[in-house]
């Protein structure tokens, strides 16, 4: 007789295991099947293993800067010990999520989950197998299941990962040695925090996008800050670029690429290739087609309560597009969760949700830009406080970037906040929890910001949209 339970989730990442604890909390039985580890891709393929390295980068540029009155001489890099740290971090993460997983009780399935036909309690939706791999095979009958099956690197057309000269970035958190040079096609988050690593680890970098700036979901002057960032670090940045997988060719052991800039082609030579163009849905090959979920454009479907079109079955993560972000997949867990158990959750507010890149220097942002505020008609406000002029920024040797604020000129709506600078991956929550709020630029500026600390920043910025800024 097969397993009965209230929730089975398939997927152990961060938006499955976070649901299966909030399910636990709210008194449902659950279990979760997982075919690798607790955790999923940003604990161990992205996230954590990625900020890990990118900290690794950060100690390595203030070891050679002799400003502060330190003089380390011939500082070194040590790839193998920075990947042994790496990996030390994501082991004690791992366990600390098995931890959970028992505190709370929540059965793990180490296995292959597929839904399948109709069950005596889901009759929609159906039972789901488990593939273990000792090629045995069991199947537990949940009231709901909730999909939180991720997704994976999305390949070029015509150029797909092989795994050593054309690499995701799955890939290059296992690299044993660095190459001299790097093309990174894609200047997206993961992309721009990759060739920002890289260059301060002394490889040539390329970075090339093919819409006309990196992070184009970013305000501009955001992206045109971290562009010139990049360059004054000796980053090839090349925008409206793609390259051509039809006239790779190798001479005298060396592999070359062409890329096309406005029609423009140049010839690169290049060590290793890194794909970051985005990621895919894994929606292949767990049983859908025996359900009614729908999904279009490579996504499952769901409404507000992260329920598909067939009721017993919920969907959160990347596996439904949208924000593919690990906080916003925690969340949607809990939201799936708490509307199963019959309460009557919130609908995320996806405009209220942080974004962060983690790059030298790093870029967070929340709600609208100005240009997406001006698209819709409003009559927009902005103001604009500089690193520079901060003191914290500058005793930190960090003085680059600042605080952008949009908002509402009539009705004094703050629609967003833009920041590229020092640590602003931190400072973002305030202005995340201003937006939730729906606090005014009047609000955030009447805060008393304690000095000196960069969170002194935003409150300028804030002060700044009416005109009260003190130090801007």
């Amino acid at each position: 007789m097969s397993e009965t339970y209230d929730v089975v989730v398939l997927g152990g990442g961060t938006g499955g295991y976070v649901a299966a604890i909030r399910g636990a909390q709210l008194g449902l039985k659950v279990a979760i099947i997982e075919a690798d580890k607790l955790g999923g891709t940003c604990l161990h393929q992205g996230c954590i293993p990625s900020k890990a390295l990118l900290r690794s980068a950060e100690v390595l540029v203030s070891a050679r800067n002799s400003e502060f009155g330190v003089v380390a001489s011939d500082v070194q890099f040590d790839l193998q010990k920075a990947m042994a740290r790496k990996q030390q971090v994501v082991a004690q993460l791992h366990k600390g999520v098995q931890f959970l997983m028992k505190k709370h009780e929540i059965t793990v399935i180490h296995g292959f989950g597929r839904i399948m036909g109709p069950s005596i309690f889901s009759p929609s939706s159906g039972a789901v197998r488990i593939e273990h791999f000792d090629g045995e095979s069991e199947i537990i009958s949940p009231r709901h299941t909730v999909i939180a099956t991720g997704s994976r690197p999305r390949e070029l057309p015509d150029l797909p990962f092989d795994k050593s000269w054309v690499i995701s970035s799955q890939e290059a958190l296992e690299l044993n040695e660095l190459p001299s040079s790097l093309l990174i096609v894609g200047a997206g988050a993961i992309g721009t925090e990759w060739a920002s690593m890289m260059a301060d680890f002394g490889v040539q970098v390329t970075l090339i996008e093919s819409l006309p700036r990196i992070l184009a979901q970013e305000d501009e002057e955001v992206s045109l800050e971290l562009t010139r960032s990049l360059k004054k670090r000796h980053v090839r940045v090349l925008t409206d670029t793609i390259v051509d997988p039809s006239s790779v060719q190798e001479k005298d052991g060396r592999r070359y690429i062409d890329m096309v800039t406005n029609g423009q082609r140049q010839t690169l030579q290049v060590d290793l290739i890194l794909v970051a163009i985005g990621r895919t849905a894994n929606t292949d090959n767990i049983g859908l087609e025996a359900t009614g979920v729908v999904v279009q454009n490579g996504a499952i479907v769901v409404n507000e309560m992260m329920q598909t079109a067939e009721k017993s079955i919920y969907a959160i993560g990347d596996v439904i597009g949208g924000l593919q972000l690990a906080h916003v997949a925690s969340h949607e867990g809990i939201v799936a969760m708490e509307a199963i158990a019959g309460l009557a959750p919130d609908p995320i507010n996806y405009l209220a949700v942080a974004r962060c890149t983690y790059s030298r220097p790093e870029v967070a942002s929340v709600g609208i830009t100005e240009s997406e505020a001006q698209k819709q008609g409003r009559k927009v406000k902005t103001s604009k406080f500089f690193f520079r002029a901060n003191g914290k920024a500058l005793v930190y040797g960090e003085p680059e970037g600042f605080v952008k604020i949009v908002a509402d000129e009539v009705t004094d709506d703050l629609l967003g906040v833009h920041m590229v600078g020092p640590h602003v991956t931190d400072l973002i929550s305030e202005a995340a929890l201003a937006t939730f709020l729906d606090a005014t630029p009047w609000e955030l500026g009447q805060m008393i910001h304690p000095h000196p600390t960069l969170s002194e920043a935003l409150g300028e910025a804030a002060l700044m949209a009416d005109e009260r800024g003190i130090h801007g």
